[in-house]
């Protein structure tokens, strides 16, 4: 798959937003004001794009991991989606404080959670009490809602690809003490200086989110298939 300037503009990937909130620090990114809003310069976000690209699959060809986040409603079922595609463990509902710093702990619930999965396989859970099946149910379904999507990440990821830092602070702190490279959609209200690889990009619409999502899948794909 070829980017181009008329795909980012279908999607609406160069909507900023209004010129009041924004970051000084986004100015390099920015191409106009017009309407009130910022207008980024989509030049910039093709070679910030295709830097992504490239930085993430070479992560994944090393055999590592990158975790997708995004957990704002236009960006859960698009990080769903796309990271399964590859192969890859997301996290889209509500970010687990401690889960990159304290990522023994939360190993351990994952742990649990695959026990249970196993037992309901092999049967043990139906030699179980109704009360016991019940309250491991309740345990599982808890532990599957925020932690199913990373049940195949046995070690802390080797990049993170964020959709609006600003709304996933807590991750962008946890990769940043942790030095993991931080790849992700920066909007005009974003600074630019605390991601390893920013892609300047509209990070509230469902269709620019997933036209950014999509190229990083199909590059990957296509790059495993070339090899």
């Amino acid at each position: 798959m070829e980017i181009n300037t008329q795909d980012l503009l279908k999607a609406g990937v160069h909507f900023g937003h209004i010129t009041k909130r924004w970051n000084p620090n986004m100015r390099s990114f920015i191409f106009m004001k017009r309407g009130g809003i910022h207008i980024i310069d989509l030049s910039k976000t093709i070679i910030k794009l295709k830097e992504a690209c490239n930085g993430i699959y070479r992560i994944i060809k090393s055999g590592k991991k990158v975790l997708f986040v995004g957990t704002k409603p236009q960006a859960k079922e698009k990080i769903f989606f796309y990271s399964k595609k590859i192969n890859m463990p997301c996290i889209t509902e509500r970010w687990l404080g401690g889960l990159l710093t304290n990522f023994s702990t939360i190993r351990k619930s994952i742990k649990k959670m695959n026990s249970i999965e196993k037992m309901k396989k092999n049967g043990t859970f139906n030699t179980l009490s109704k009360k016991e099946r019940l309250l491991i149910d309740r345990l599982y379904n808890k532990l599957y809602k925020n932690l199913g999507t990373i049940s195949n990440m046995n070690h802390i990821p080797s990049g993170i690809f964020i959709v609006d830092p600003n709304e996933e602070k807590i991750a962008l702190t946890e990769a940043k003490r942790l030095r993991i490279p931080i790849f992700a959609m920066v909007d005009t209200n974003t600074n630019p200086n605390n991601i390893n690889h920013p892609i300047p990009s509209n990070d509230d619409s469902s269709k620019s989110i997933n036209l950014i999502l999509k190229f990083i899948t199909e590059y990957i794909i296509c790059k495993k298939k070339c090899k």
